[in-house]
């Protein structure tokens, strides 16, 4: 469903992603982990055509995309829904409208069947008594439950999540992870990048570390907890490798 070749990139004098090769199969929940500038959100951009490789290939869906045209990106985005971090909603938009955005750009079903799949979408992720809500009256998590939503309305079978529960509680960040669980029995092929373990191990079937623009690892979550990688388990368990008395204050501050 989604395939890199050897891609690199180089933005401006830094290179942010050194010869990364990954396959995400149909239907399969992939998780990209990584601290933060490892070149995580850099690879759902260059899913999305926002960016171009220097080397390399991207597939999408049987079509290769690294050389497409704006105009020709267009079908190819038209599969993709994207979950933001920020939930990116339009503040001046009703949950309503904002769910349904993308179906009424289009006009290619009538309003009755718009609203239908707005409340439908809605429904799935248990916000269906918001529709005439503004974004400002919802909790950050119910901010995302809605992008999730809109995504969904927008009826594209591959969903890409940039850090979906980031700054949110822990009964928010597990609601966002049986969603992102719910997705995946419907069919979905999804990317979820994220730097939180415990959404990585619920939600994967398979996870990619990122470290430093390059794949440390690319396996299932119980060969991510065997492997002898130094830098892996630095990222696992950093609390083994930093020094007990370690702070990242000067000493004159402290």
């Amino acid at each position: 469903m989604i395939t890199f070749d050897d891609v690199s990139l180089t933005l401006g004098d830094r290179q942010i992603l050194k010869n990364i090769s990954l396959d995400v199969q149909a239907g399969e929940t992939r998780v990209i982990l990584g601290g933060s500038g490892s070149g995580k959100t850099t690879i759902l951009r260059l899913i999305l055509g926002l960016y171009h490789p220097d080397q390399g290939s991207i597939t999408v869906a049987g079509q290769e995309i690294s050389t497409l045209t704006e105009r020709e990106l267009f079908t190819v985005r038209q599969q993709m829904g994207m979950v933001f971090q920020s939930a990116a909603l339009f503040d001046s938009l009703t949950v309503r409208d904002n769910v349904g955005y993308r179906l009424w750009e289009q006009r290619c079903v009538p309003d009755e069947e718009i609203d239908r799949v707005v409340l439908e979408s809605l429904r799935f992720v248990g916000l269906e008594d918001t529709l005439d809500k503004m974004p400002a009256e919802l909790s950050g998590g119910m901010r995302k439950r809605v992008g999730i939503a809109r995504a969904l309305a927008s009826g594209a079978k591959i969903l890409l999540y940039d850090e979906p529960t980031a700054g949110l509680d822990p009964i928010n960040t597990c609601m966002i992870a049986r969603l992102i669980q719910r997705l995946k029995a419907k069919g979905h092929t999804q990317i979820v990048v994220t730097h939180e373990l415990d959404v990585a191990y619920e939600v994967a079937d398979r996870l990619v570390m990122i470290i430093k623009g390059r794949v440390l690892f690319d396996g299932t979550r119980e060969e991510l907890k065997r492997s002898d990688k130094a830098v892996v388990r630095e990222f696992l368990e950093p609390n083994k490798v930093l020094p007990t008395e370690w702070s990242p204050l000067p000493a004159d501050l402290g």
